[in-house]
């Protein structure tokens, strides 16, 4: 992968742009809807619409709201990529799916499977055969003991703690610092230690 092509404008594109830089992948454009935002990490910033027609390099979704990675992976006939940080630990036997983006301090242990267009941020840990759907986003200093299971589109914030052998449903959120000791249904919002629901996600549209 000599270049790519990024999408979205904002703090986590940054970061996005440096894995792909200290990676010597060159970032051939960066896009984003917003038409005030000129430049970015020293890149112009180019009209979404301007996306039509360029294949000339895979694409990453730098772009932290899981709902719009999953819509624009949905509209946009593009390629996509993997970008993986070069201070990471990733088990061979560990996968991740097309526009993934593994970021710097993660530890990802055998036998753990994660979906496309995931962001594992920084300093996160996943532990043996844990499954993450597509979409998810598991935020910084987060720990998942093995056998875990996350579902589709699911935020898991930052700091929170998921015991060994537990399922977190597709669209959930998890916030920060929670400890989650027990299964969480789709849609649930869960806080707290032990963690608890306190309301319910509206599916995604």
């Amino acid at each position: 992968m000599a270049a790519i092509n990024v999408i979205g404008a904002s703090g986590h594109a940054k970061v996005v742009i440096e894995i792909a830089e200290q990676q010597a992948v060159d970032v051939q454009h960066v896009y984003d809807s917003n038409p005030d935002i000129g430049t970015l990490a020293g890149y112009k910033v180019l009209p979404q619409s301007a996306i039509a027609g360029n294949n000339d390099a895979p694409f990453i979704i730098a772009i932290g709201n899981n709902a719009v990675r999953k819509k624009l992976d949905d509209s946009l006939p593009v390629t996509f990529t993997t970008l993986i940080h070069p201070h990471t630990s990733i088990s061979r036997r560990a996968t991740a799916g097309a526009g993934t983006v593994i970021m710097a301090g993660v530890s990802v242990n055998s036998g753990t499977s994660i979906g496309r267009h995931c962001i594992i941020n920084t300093n996160a840990s996943v532990d043996h055969d844990c499954i993450i759907e597509d979409y998810v986003h598991i935020s910084p200093n987060t720990g998942l003991a093995g056998n875990v299971f996350v579902g589709e589109g699911t935020h898991v914030g930052i700091g929170a703690q998921v015991i060994q052998g537990i399922r977190i449903g597709r669209w959930a959120t998890v916030g920060a610092g929670t400890v989650v000791i027990r299964d969480i249904p789709d849609y649930a919002v869960v806080v707290g230690n032990p963690g608890r629901i306190i309301k319910y996600n509206n599916p995604p549209n």
